[in-house]
Order: C-alpha cells, then structure tokens, then sequence
C-alpha cells in the first residue's frame, strides 16, 4: 500500500517537504489502515453474541476509524500543508488510537478481530508519534 502512496507523494508538484517522505507514507499508510481494521471490528463486535457487552468497543472503534480517516486523508493533501492542523490531527490520532488498542485488548482474548484491530491501533499510534518530531 505505501508504495502508490509514495508514488503519490513523489509525484507531487507543490510537496511541501515538511516530513520525510517516508515516514509521512508510512503514517498515511497505517491511518487507513487502522480506519479499515476499527469500521471492521465494529461490525464484527455487533455480529458477536454478547454485542450488549461489545458497546464502548464499538463506539471507540468508530469514533477511532473516523479519525484516522480523517487523519490519512488530510496527510495526503501537500499543497499548501497548515503544521498546525497536521501536528493537532497526528496527537489526536495518536491518542484515539490508543485509547481504542486498549478497549479492543481487553476484549482480545475472546475475540480475534479485536486483536487484529489492537495491533492496527498501536501501529498507527507509533506512525503517529514518529511523524511529529519531523514537523519541526
């Protein structure tokens, strides 16, 4: 997946070159990612039995997704970048990630998608916070 983000980057007629390019693909990268594991673990969680028990699963996850959506989408845009904006989303990103890595932890061992979804948030929790340093 990084590679057409990093074609996308490279290719870029105003790339801001505030970050390393690698290092922004690779956040870019692990936000749609993990928005990708969170709506699915959310769907998983309201297909399981005890959904009643999975409520604040859900909606962390959901509340996680859209936010790295929003994240990734925003990181891809280069022309004109706000550091701001950028550094306001990567810690908030970084925080709803780990906020919802350890609502799906405490659910991991019984069910699998939560894991799966555990492990998209930590690595988009790192992507984060390596990232921020590079703004400046």
């Amino acid at each position: 997946m990084t590679h057409h983000i990093s074609a996308m980057i490279d290719s870029h007629p105003r790339a801001t070159g505030l970050v390393d390019k690698e290092g922004l693909a690779e956040c870019i990268a692990a936000c749609l990612e993990c928005a990708q594991a969170c709506s699915a673990c959310a769907d998983a969680c309201l297909g399981e039995d005890m959904v009643a028990d999975l409520t604040a699963c859900i909606r962390t996850d959901l509340d996680c997704a859209d936010i790295c959506h929003a994240t990734g989408t925003i990181l891809s845009r280069q022309t004109d970048t706000n550091t701001e904006i950028v550094r306001a989303l990567l810690e908030g990103c970084r925080t709803v990630c780990g906020i919802c890595a350890a609502e799906c932890e405490h659910h991991a061992g019984m069910h699998e998608h939560c894991r799966i979804c555990a492990e998209a948030c930590r690595r988009c929790e790192s992507a984060c916070a390596a990232l921020l340093p590079a703004l400046g």
